[in-house]
């Protein structure tokens, strides 16, 4: 590839960067110019060392390899790609072709995420590279624990309500006293008060029932949601008695009829920790009040759940009205 041809289709900051791996150069061109019409930039290789070559000069957002190249081809490049831990998770899309269903099943077996045979429609092709991209995307942003979207997913969510103008309330949600239990019980046992948490969010959700209300994982025992402000009541009532009745079942028998578990300290004694309850912080557009910047609404709701941990048992503090509820 000339270098000319290599400055025609560079990488601009803050694009999907696409690499096109085909020994027929001028596929490898056509399929680039398309991508590049369509607002990816593009870098091109002819065989697959050159695709590594490249790989190894930057970081494409996709691949898209031809299977029948000379010396390494596509299924071998593949292989190589899934084996290399910084290239594990590249979305790669692969050309043949051949339509044979063995050659399909083999390519997915070796890592692709997606086939298409040639001849393929041009327009077919960028609209797979956009969802291959969406879905890629959307499973890295979703937590592993509890199947619920991560930070960047909740910042989008909360732009969108910005644009649309409606009345909207953010909740952050934080487990009190959830470093006692992993004390005495470990991680795994704090994983379960976690996963439980996320069930009783759904459920609270689905009892509570349209318009939808968005909800979050960003990270430990941290959660968001996001509703009209109509719902927080009923919400936030159904969240906390339906988790803290999924709590009592995972603290041993004895701690629970007890109602706390014993803590090591530092100086080798044991303090009483309280079981688990909610603080939840929430802020809330309304009454002519608007924000500019999701960052700040998380901001606010973050405070307003500091606010609400000052006050006993599982509680609500919301920002808009300036005074602490209980659940």
């Amino acid at each position: 590839m000339s270098s000319s041809e290599r400055d025609e289709f560079g990488p601009e900051p803050g694009r999907d960067l696409i690499l096109v791996v085909d020994d027929d150069k001028d596929i490898a061109h056509f399929v680039a110019l398309n991508l590049k019409l369509d607002g990816f930039d593009v870098v091109v290789a002819n065989d697959g060392k050159q695709a590594l070559e490249e790989i190894d000069k930057q970081r494409p957002s996709l691949a898209v390899l031809d299977l029948m190249m000379p010396e390494i081809d596509g299924l071998e490049l593949t292989r190589r790609l899934r084996a290399n831990p910084i290239t594990s998770t590249l979305p790669i899309i692969m050309l043949t072709a051949k339509s044979m269903t063995i050659d399909k099943v083999n390519g997915l077996k070796a890592g692709a995420d997606d086939y298409m045979v040639k001849p393929f429609d041009t327009s077919e092709l960028v609209a797979r590279v956009r969802n291959t991209l969406n879905r890629n995307q959307e499973s890295r942003e979703v937590s592993p624990l509890t199947g619920l979207p991560g930070n960047s997913r909740v910042k989008r969510e909360i732009s969108d309500r910005m644009r649309s103008g409606v009345d909207y309330a953010v909740g952050y949600i934080d487990i009190d006293r959830f470093k006692a239990v992993n004390d005495v019980y470990g991680f795994d046992r704090g994983d379960a008060f976690i996963q439980a948490l996320a069930r009783s969010l759904h459920r609270a959700v689905v009892q509570v029932g349209l318009p939808p209300v968005f909800l979050g994982h960003i990270g430990g025992d941290d959660f968001i949601f996001i509703c009209h402000p109509e719902q927080i009541r009923p919400l936030t009532q159904a969240m906390v008695v339906d988790f803290e009745r999924a709590a009592d079942e995972l603290y041993d028998p004895e701690h629970a009829r007890r109602g706390y578990i014993e803590v090591p300290d530092r100086r080798g004694g044991k303090q009483r920790a309280a079981l688990v309850t909610l603080s939840i912080g929430v802020a809330t557009t309304g009454e002519g009040r608007r924000f500019d910047d999701p960052r700040i609404v998380m901001a606010i709701a973050s405070d307003m759940k500091k606010t609400a941990k000052n006050q006993p048992g599982s509680y609500v503090a919301i920002d808009k009205r300036g005074n602490v509820q209980g659940a």
